[in-house]
């Protein structure tokens, strides 16, 4: 069966989507791995930490620039193909992509190019304020435009016109106060941390480690106990951004469960209303989707997820699905549940392993032990699991949301541009895949070579810095500045 314009459009707007938030998180947290490094040279004076310092902050520049090229496209998307959408919603939504381009272009990209330029340049002090302030930036920018996300989720702060039906915004401060942004905020930048984590222990232990294919030379050598502190930093990064994300997504679970519970129902393909509902850690269903008739459950396990409370009633599907259609008119309001369940799971797993990694890593390279080769060779693939756990985290958010693109305001179908055709869409969507695919190219080798380069030393080897003792800093070093 082909693919009809509504689902070319909704393809396109996922393919889009997913490619930039592969960048963002990143760059949220690599700005504040560059910062808390500046601090801690600035602090210890060990000349490892602004060798370190400089490396991340190219691989946030690189990072940065390609998160801001696919950015654009996807809020060009809004005229492209979902110009409904913006007619009914631009007022709302129109303050929060102002606000976060301005961010992005005009505090984040000046402040980013005066900390790379304004090396020996600038007062220290000013110097170390601007990656600061970019740092604060990618965070100001992730709240606002999650705003606009949230409205999605849960629309406040609006009144619609009753001739144009056209939604005006009645309060900004409302709008960013959202009670699901408040809550998916911190979600989202514990996730970030983790992303970020993951790429400086790929880095940090792909270089720390002597490896066959690597040259043995003295440079090498000077090079790993900085390499080996960038490795544990992004495990540490890595092991606490992932318990953060565990404890902010309960939060968060609990409040979708209150303003969407048929979300909460397909992430457990719950089809029957249950006191004391168990959670499904594996479960077979019929091809299509239908209540699964083979599951390995933890007893309550959902009644605590969705209430906090394990003998709490958890509406199911089929009583949901009734509720809104006597609310909103006949219809499916069911999300495809395969789709929600298998998400919602491949996150969570996805990001327990990542943990589990840094926290292994960390154990074998204590007291500045050699870890296994199997352990370095691994390190390399780990920015790979957080990366899945916020792909199939966003997945689970947005199709579990269907089919309304404003939450009980309007269904996705209403959304799309008028007379758009099949082939138009088609077009533009192999256009953006083979242009992100050559960006994606370009990236991975930039990051490469970045991180295959010597380290930059304002000392010379005879001229050890006297501060720097040999061996790897010590990991009370670095937690003086987070």
């Amino acid at each position: 069966m082909g693919l009809d314009v509504l689902d070319l459009t909704r393809l396109q707007f996922a393919v889009v989507t997913i490619y930039h938030y592969l960048f963002v998180p990143l760059s949220i947290s690599l700005s504040a791995a560059a910062a808390g490094l500046q601090i801690a040279w600035m602090r210890t004076g060990h000349d490892r930490y602004r060798q370190l310092t400089l490396l991340v902050g190219k691989l946030l520049m690189v990072t940065f620039a390609v998160g801001v090229v696919t950015g654009l496209v996807q809020e060009f998307q809004f005229g492209l193909a979902w110009s409904e959408f913006a007619r009914f919603y631009g007022d709302v939504f129109g303050p929060t992509l102002a606000i976060e381009g301005m961010l992005a272009f005009f505090l984040e990209a000046t402040f980013l190019a005066l900390w790379y330029f304004g090396w020996d340049r600038l007062p220290r002090k000013v110097h170390l304020a601007t990656i600061v302030v970019v740092a604060v930036g990618t965070l100001l920018s992730a709240f606002i435009i999650l705003a606009g996300n949230s409205f999605m989720q849960h629309p406040v702060a609006y009144e619609l016109d009753p001739v144009t039906r056209r939604a005006h915004l009645t309060s900004f401060r409302e709008l960013l106060f959202n009670e699901v942004n408040l809550a998916a905020f911190p979600h989202t930048a514990a996730g970030a941390v983790m992303v970020g984590g993951a790429l400086l222990l790929a880095v940090g232990a792909w270089r720390a480690w002597p490896r066959r294919s690597a040259p043995d030379d003295e440079q090498r050598h000077r090079d790993a106990p900085a390499f080996a502190t960038l490795a544990r930093l992004g495990a540490w990064m890595t092991l606490a951004g992932g318990a953060l994300t565990a404890l902010t997504g309960d939060h968060l679970g609990k409040v979708i469960t209150r303003v969407q519970p048929m979300k909460m129902a397909a992430a457990e393909a719950l089809y029957s209303t249950t006191t004391g509902a168990p959670f499904s850690v594996f479960a077979v269903g019929r091809p299509g989707g239908g209540e699964p008739f083979f599951s390995i459950e933890v007893p309550r396990l959902l009644s605590i997820l969705a209430t906090g409370d394990p003998n709490a009633t958890v509406a199911g599907i089929n009583d949901l699905q009734a509720q809104y259609a006597a609310a909103y008119g006949p219809g499916s309001y069911i999300p495809m549940i395969p789709v929600a369940f298998w998400t919602f799971r491949a996150m969570i797993g996805a990001g327990m392993v990542a943990m589990l990694f840094a926290l292994v890593y960390l154990w074998r390279t204590r007291r500045g032990r050699t870890p296994a080769p199997w352990l370095v060779r691994f390190a390399v693939l780990v920015p790979l699991l957080p990366a899945a756990a916020n792909t199939f985290g966003w997945l689970f958010t947005e199709t579990a949301r269907q089919p309304w693109i404003a939450f009980g305001l309007s269904k996705v179908a209403d959304g799309i541009s008028p007379g758009l055709t099949s082939g138009e869409v088609l077009a533009s969507l192999l256009a953006f895949t083979a242009v992100y695919g050559i960006l994606a190219v370009v990236w991975l080798r930039l990051v490469r070579h970045l991180s295959s380069q010597p380290l930059s030393s304002s000392r010379s080897a005879a001229q050890p810095d006297p501060a720097d003792p040999e061996g790897p800093s010590t990991d009370a070093d670095l937690a003086l500045t987070y």
